[in-house]
């Protein structure tokens, strides 16, 4: 009897696995951590912006304000106003720093879920290039230091997609789709507009064709999760009033979207710097788009709807009604950096240093851009240290321009006893998100009682907001003259005029 050979053993390289498990220990932990630490660096020196000041106002009322408010507007962004004054709660109050923090534990949230999402589909390298490079663009910084929902938007789309990967394999079970339904619902809640990522995954269902059954359960979840957004629309659609104005669509609109993508300070990066940086990225696709049999299917299918076909129905509606603001598809961010570090596995080493080396520059640029103090749409911060240097005892403020006396509101520690003339009753009282104005007769009686007037007017407006602003301010310059104000001082800020009326001598 001819005994068996045994089976040889298959040769085992310690480094080999020690660096696999590395590998993906930082696949796990780095992006998170470089995505957050970047998110919180300098967030405190920008000045908070028009909405910033609504949510810090808004956090700021009580419960029930609260839930006046949002029985009458803004009930779109209900969900991220009522975790923003939880954090009040727990915080004491909310400031710049504090009201922006949340966003970038949402960033981090995004760029962990991406380096998971590029594991499954294309192993460790994948989800930590995928993951680092969220973290690394300047747009997802600039949204993690800012207090509004768009980073919390962009870390469900995430966390939705890696669900809906999990869900197409025939081996999953109930709780992914489940837990598909939860953050399609989530995504809607914090964005209507974040539901466009639904027509990016049936894209993608549809190219994969999973099979009945795994269309049935993703079928059943979607419907589950967009019933849960129903009552949402329809207080939305009574609301409809509250929706800003955007820019009309041009030929040009696709190009400029994609820079945004990369670098949002496109009024502060050299215009060189911005087309280096586009150009780099469009030239990655275009490798990858050349090498695509050597990317991962999976990847592809879900990376190019994710990146596409939102941005076009946005584009499309936008032809008849303007909604084409980029933020509200700061979601499809994720999707860019997934292609990119897809094209970063596919090209020869020498050509992933190229590209990093082409991009250094210009990222670190706009990372600092977008950290300045005017790099917003209102310097709030020029308004309080031009009158923390400039006052005088009895000061008052004469506020122009829709939500500009909120300005006043979100931070009172620097205009206390210094009192609003232009305001009869606060946003918060009213339910409201812009003040009552006082009427001409009670503005001139207010004035008869002060000699130095601090009028402010916010001037990056709204096309509505600025007509009305303007009636605004020319009431309240007549009510000046006639009580014998004159110009003492005056300082201009983006976004912002600043100028002391002074009561002439003569009066």
């Amino acid at each position: 009897m001819t005994a068996t050979s045994p089976r040889p053993a298959v040769a085992v390289i310690p480094g080999a696995s020690v660096g696999r498990a590395l590998l993906r220990g930082a696949a796990g932990s780095a992006p998170p951590a470089v995505a957050l630490v970047l998110g919180i660096w300098g967030n405190w020196a920008p000045s908070a912006w028009t909405d910033e000041i609504v949510t810090i106002d808004v956090a700021r009322r009580s419960w029930p304000q609260l839930m006046e408010l949002l029985g009458r507007v803004d009930a779109v962004h209900g969900l991220h106003y009522v975790l923003m004054w939880l954090v009040g709660q727990l915080n004491g109050g909310l400031n710049e720093f504090t009201a922006r923090v949340p966003s970038a534990v949402a960033v981090a949230v995004a760029a962990a879920g991406l380096a998971w999402l590029g594991r499954l589909l294309g192993g460790p390298r994948l989800g930590l290039y995928a993951g680092l490079l969220l973290a690394v663009l300047p747009t997802a910084s600039r949204y993690a230091q800012e207090a509004r929902s768009f980073a919390f938007v962009m870390a469900v789309a995430v966390l939705a997609t890696g669900a809906l990967v999990k869900a197409l394999s025939s081996r999953a079970g109930g709780r992914w789709p489940a837990g598909y339904a939860v953050l399609i619902a989530l995504l809607g809640w914090f964005n209507l507009l974040g539901l466009l990522l639904v027509a990016a995954h049936a894209v993608t269902v549809i190219l994969r064709r999973p099979g009945r059954r795994v269309v049935v359960r993703l079928l059943l979840a979607l419907t589950a999760g967009l019933t849960a957004v129903v009552p949402l629309l329809i207080l939305a659609a009574a609301q409809s009033s509250a929706v800003g104005d955007a820019a009309p669509v041009t030929a040009g609109t696709p190009f400029n979207y994609f820079t945004w993508l990369l670098t949002p300070g496109q009024g502060t990066l050299p215009t060189a710097l911005k087309l280096l940086l586009t150009c780099t990225a469009l030239a990655a696709l275009a490798l990858l788009a050349v090498r695509r049999h050597k990317a991962p299917s999976l990847a592809l299918a879900v990376g190019v709807p994710w990146l596409a076909v939102p941005p076009l129905l946005l584009m499309a509606v936008s032809l008849g009604h303007p909604l084409f603001a980029y933020r509200y598809l700061l979601f499809c961010l994720p999707a860019l950096a997934l292609l990119l570090a897809l094209a970063a596995t596919v090209v020869p080493p020498y050509q992933q240093l190229l590209l990093v080396l082409l991009t250094v520059v210009p990222l670190y640029a706009s990372h600092q851009a977008i950290r300045q103090e005017d790099s917003r749409q209102w310097d709030t911060h020029a308004v309080i240290r031009t009158l923390r240097i400039h006052d005088a005892p009895g000061d008052a403020v004469l506020f122009s321009g829709a939500r500009c006396g909120l300005i006043a509101t979100a931070f009172k520690e620097a205009f206390t006893a210094r009192p609003d003339l232009g305001t009869d009753r606060t946003a918060a009282t009213l339910g409201t998100l812009d003040h009552l104005p006082a009427t001409p007769a009670l503005l001139q009686q207010r004035l008869t009682h002060t000699l130095r007037v601090w009028h402010i007017t916010c001037n990056h407006l709204s096309a509505n907001a600025r007509q009305a602003a303007t009636r605004t301010a020319a009431a309240q310059k007549q009510a000046l003259v006639r009580g014998g104000f004159l110009p003492a001082f005056h300082r201009s800020a983006p976004g912002v005029d600043i100028t002391l009326e002074q009561r002439s001598a003569a009066r």
